[in-house]
């Protein structure tokens, strides 16, 4: 299951962790996805959306 926003398709970014020797090992920063059940086109799916995303209400949440 790919760590991917079905809406904006924000998806894992990679960076350092950075030690106090200042050290540096490379690491991913993943999104905070959530599954939600979602009206998409008149019919209620489960998506799964970053919190950005729902945040902003580029999703309808179904009731």
């Amino acid at each position: 299951m790919a760590k991917r926003c079905e809406v904006c398709g924000k998806g894992p970014m990679s960076g350092n962790n950075v030690s106090h020797a200042h050290n540096t090992t490379r690491r991913r920063f993943l999104p905070n996805l959530k599954s939600v059940r979602a009206l998409i086109s008149g019919q209620v799916k489960k998506v799964r959306v970053c919190t950005r995303c729902l945040r902003s209400g580029k999703v309808a949440k179904a009731a």
